[in-house]
């Protein structure tokens, strides 16, 4: 109960995040977000359509899709993201904060960046091409921004097409491209570590880890200088998954040695889902 409680609100404050950046930001200078926000800002600025109600009509296929795709918990946290957003955007008034265009979709792109960050971090999205891209990561093993970035490109191409305002479009491409990188150092689930393990409760500690649903390789081991044999457990997992190997870890053998590397690369079969 704890724990829901605590996921909606962080994804109650990533949707504050998010529509901030939309207000304050990004829709005074007629500037876009990418993705379905962009569709519902491009559309908004040549119709009389409130925004807020454009983003959630264009939010509702994609979440359909997710559902199948994606799982229940992640979208039913995403629906939640979306509602939030919406319902903020019609709370928080549309002012410029910053005068400056370029400053705008700076500012504008680390807050929504921040905002989709955490909701992805809590195992939820932003909806939108957040759902696209986490699709597409769950077969490509791609970062999630780097895919965001290529699909909201798309986006600003029509833009910058039908508004006839390319300095607009390329202010927008800056907003969209620092909100990828920022939700890329957020969520780090596709950034691979491999844990070396050297333990004496090799039985209890495998319970555990296979639990976790990645492969474990085990290693018989002896000290050099207390030629005792241990056994070496290896294991690569993801950064958002090391945590709980960490408190497993600690829980089954807080004596264990335990070594922690970054993965550059991984060949051969390793789980994405």
């Amino acid at each position: 109960m704890l724990r829901n409680i605590w996921c909606y609100s962080v994804v109650f404050f990533g949707s504050a995040l998010i529509a901030a950046g939309f207000n304050l930001f990004l829709i005074p200078h007629r500037l876009l977000s990418g993705g379905v926000s962009g569709l519902s800002m491009l559309v908004g600025y040549f119709t009389p359509i409130n925004i807020s109600l454009l983003y959630l009509l264009f939010n509702i296929p994609l979440l359909a899709a997710g559902w199948f795709q994606l799982g229940r918990r992640f979208i039913v946290l995403s629906i939640a993201s979306v509602v939030g957003t919406t319902w903020l955007m019609t709370l928080i008034p549309v002012i410029p904060v910053a005068s400056d265009m370029l400053l705008a979709s700076v500012f504008g792109g680390v807050l929504v960046g921040i905002g989709s960050g955490v909701s992805f971090r809590i195992g939820g999205s932003s909806g939108g091409f957040d759902i696209v891209g986490s699709i597409i990561t769950r077969y490509r093993d791609f970062p999630v921004g780097n895919v965001l970035v290529s699909l909201n490109a798309l986006v600003i191409l029509a833009a910058g097409y039908f508004d006839n305002n390319w300095n607009l479009a390329l202010a927008s491409m800056v907003s969209i491209y620092v909100s990828g990188k920022v939700v890329d150092m957020i969520h780090i689930s596709h950034i691979k570590v491999t844990v070396f393990i050297v333990t004496n409760r090799t039985d209890e500690l495998l319970r555990q880890l296979l639990g976790l649903q990645r492969g474990v390789t085990k290693i018989k081991t002896e000290g050099a200088y207390s030629h005792v044999e241990k056994d070496m457990l290896m294991t690569v997992t993801t950064r958002y998954e090391l945590a709980e190997l960490q408190r497993i870890i600690k829980k089954s053998d807080p004596q264990a040695f335990v070594n922690i590397v970054e993965t550059v690369g991984v060949m051969g079969s390793f789980r994405k889902r």
